[in-house]
């Protein structure tokens, strides 16, 4: 019996339909608000003395929060399969490589360029992921892009 709730509750926890959708759009706003939030106050705390370390964690934790939130509209396994399809997979690979990478730049390598580096790089994944969803939106970018630069 005890066994069957916990799978239970697993499986609601897994399948984000079994919440309602006034729960799911909920949290959603508030994992993406909690994200940007951390963005903002890691950016601001650079200034800081030592605030490189506090930028990198906060900026981190702030695109991990804001990747969670889209686990509330599609639910986790959803959101792991949608990561790892074909045409995200580059986008995500790199995304959560240099997720890791900055903080260990900041903590181990104390390479404060180097950190800095991976939040850049961790901001153009991040896009790149994310216009992944948008019909047509990476090929507009690589268009501008192009024309930009001749």
């Amino acid at each position: 019996m005890k066994e069957l709730i916990h799978k239970q509750l697993l499986s609601k926890v897994l399948d984000a339909s079994t919440l309602s959708f006034g729960t799911r759009v909920r949290w959603f706003a508030i994992c993406f608000v909690a994200g940007i939030l951390c963005s903002f106050l890691g950016t601001a705390l650079l200034w800081l003395p030592k605030g490189i370390k506090l930028f990198a964690v906060f900026y981190t934790l702030g695109n991990i929060a804001a990747l969670a939130s889209t686990c509330f509209l599609m639910g986790p396994v959803k959101q792991l399969k949608a990561m790892f399809d074909p045409k995200r997979l580059i986008a995500t690979i790199v995304m959560l490589l240099c997720l890791i990478l900055t903080l260990c730049a900041v903590f181990w390598w104390n390479k404060k360029g180097l950190a800095m580096l991976f939040c850049i790089l961790q901001f153009l994944a991040m896009t790149w992921y994310s216009l992944s969803y948008i019909p047509f939106a990476r090929d507009a970018v690589i268009k501008c892009f192009s024309s930009c630069l001749g």
